[in-house]
């Protein structure tokens, strides 16, 4: 009788709530739900997503599939005490998603512009890992800088105190890590001429330089280029570097399995963390995958959120993706979360 008791007050309490429009109201908070995924093998709108010219391509069984997370912006009290009776969706507020003194349409702006960087930093890790490296080259050189009389336009810069440059972010970072007047070890080459000059940084704009401006360039004889709409953030990252990998050798990486997945990549190769993995589960699950590649730092949170049959497959770097997809192949044991 309690129990029949507490029920009838909550349909009560329901109905007149329902009666004064409480449940239509729209509260600070939103619903992620599995978003669509995508094959970066395959084609999306009749195009493919990894297009190359100029080189051979290879055609794969499987598929390489990139995760996403929907995110229904406008939410009623309604809607949100459905989500959150479900296995499939989270509410969270608002704020998470779109955050204060941001307009929903800045916030989408920002997204695009991660989602094109996640796609020049999947190129560039998968060309470094097919034999094309990252040359840090010398754009100009201040007149009244350190480096003046030392580097020249042109010079590609290899080395910083013997460590390399596998990108042109790692010498900004090895030299303001060190104070200014820090005496470096430059390595470089010159028309084709390999050299090494000692420059000390000075302090400019608050910050330690040796008074160069960079460019970053990959020489490679094919053209290479991602084309998919609508999907907005960094986490496609390595679902994309492994796509473009996977085309440009002759193994299929997949044997002809689903593979899922998701993570930021940076130019090195390294693999980052990303939101709603619970969701990105759901939709990995429902599009048919039997694995799911999962950044490391995620790995707590997918484990907490698995899905039936989905192993979760442990990954820190580009390397460890094209290692767990080779043990899939052969039937070894990929390291999971």
């Amino acid at each position: 009788m309690r129990r029949r008791g507490v029920t009838v007050l909550l349909g009560a309490l329901l109905t007149t709530l329902l009666s004064i429009g409480v449940l239509a109201a729209p509260i600070p908070y939103v619903v992620l739900g599995p978003g669509p995924t995508v094959n970066t093998l395959g084609t999306s709108d009749g195009k493919e997503v990894i297009q190359v010219s100029g080189r051979e391509t290879s055609a794969s069984a499987g598929q390489l599939r990139l995760t996403t997370v929907g995110v229904q912006p406008e939410v009623k009290l309604r809607s949100a005490i459905q989500a959150w009776f479900s296995d499939d969706e989270a509410v969270v507020p608002r704020e998470l998603v779109y955050p204060p003194g941001e307009s929903r349409e800045q916030v989408e702006e920002r997204n695009a512009q991660d989602f094109e960087v996640s796609q020049t930093s999947a190129e560039t890790a998968a060309l470094v890992e097919l034999g094309f490296p990252v040359q840090v080259v010398v754009k100009t050189v201040a007149a009244d800088g350190p480096a003046s009389g030392r580097l020249r336009p042109g010079d590609v810069v290899t080395s910083v105190d013997g460590q390399p440059l596998p990108a042109a972010s790692r010498l900004t970072e090895i030299i303001r890590g060190r104070p200014a007047g820090t005496t470096f070890t430059v390595g470089y080459t010159r028309e084709g001429a390999a050299s090494t000059v000692r420059i000390a940084s000075r302090e400019q704009d608050g910050r330690p330089r040796i008074g160069i401006e960079i460019d970053q360039q990959q020489p490679h004889p094919f053209t290479l280029s991602i084309d998919l709409d609508d999907i907005g953030g960094p986490s496609a990252g390595l679902m994309f570097a492994l796509g473009i990998v996977d085309k440009l050798t002759p193994a299929d990486l997949t044997g002809g399995k689903v593979v899922a997945g998701t993570g930021t990549i940076d130019d090195s190769g390294r693999v980052g963390p990303i939101g709603g993995i619970a969701q990105k589960l759901v939709g990995a699950k429902s599009a048919g995958a039997t694995a799911f590649l999962v950044p490391a730092d995620n790995c707590a949170e997918a484990v907490r959120n698995p899905q039936p049959g989905l192993p979760l497959i442990r990954v820190a770097t580009l390397d460890d993706a094209l290692t767990a997809l080779e043990k899939l192949r052969t039937g070894a044991e990929p390291t999971r979360c």
